[in-house]
């Protein structure tokens, strides 16, 4: 099997339907969440090395294949009827972040991405997926969309958030306090 095809040589690439110019917002959009796929990779590699991590590690293999999945869906020239991302994956993402909000300390300020390797690596998923996300947005824009992949894009974006925090916790590494931060984070209220 030869790599390469000498058809985009032109600046034109191929969707499932037609073919596009490289830099058409259907292909910034699937080639972000490409991007997104190889960083949230690098990470999983980074969980498993620090034998602590082994759980999270599984979720981001899961987090993979959805992600190719929401890529998928952005890929044709046009709308397709069946997508392949639906409801299930943002519900069990919103499960995932519930739990990991009980096993960090109580946020008080804004962090920055840092503490331990491992966490520095979630949050450069999280700032990449935010991105992915965003190019969605100006997809939809455009073209239809499945709404599905946008909103797990933003629910992917708050699980990375959270992971990281999990994982410093973990490692036994404090989070990165931006120290001009006030204290935004409160505690609800009682009724």
């Amino acid at each position: 099997m030869r790599l390469y095809t000498r058809t985009g040589d032109a600046g034109q690439t191929s969707l499932k339907g037609g073919r596009v110019r490289k830099d058409d917002a259907r292909v910034e959009a699937y080639g972000t969440i490409d991007e997104l796929n190889a960083f949230v990779g690098q990470a999983a590699a980074a969980l498993v090395r620090s034998g602590k991590l082994d759980d999270m590690a599984a979720q981001l293999a899961d987090i993979q294949q959805e992600l190719f999945d929401c890529g998928s869906d952005l890929a044709f020239a046009n709308e397709p009827s069946v997508y392949k991302m639906g409801a299930e994956p943002i519900a069990r993402l919103e499960s995932e972040i519930d739990a990991y909000i009980t096993q960090a300390p109580e946020l008080a300020r804004f962090i920055l991405p840092g503490g331990s390797e491992e966490a520095a690596l979630l949050h450069v998923c999280r700032t990449v997926c935010r991105r992915a996300e965003r190019r969605c947005v100006t997809l939809a824009a455009e073209h239809n969309v499945n709404a599905h992949a946008v909103t797990y894009l933003n629910r992917l974006s708050d699980y990375f958030f959270a992971a990281a925090r999990v994982a410093n916790a973990r490692l036994g590494v404090a989070d990165v306090e931006y120290v001009r931060s006030a204290n935004v984070f409160r505690k609800p209220k009682s009724q």
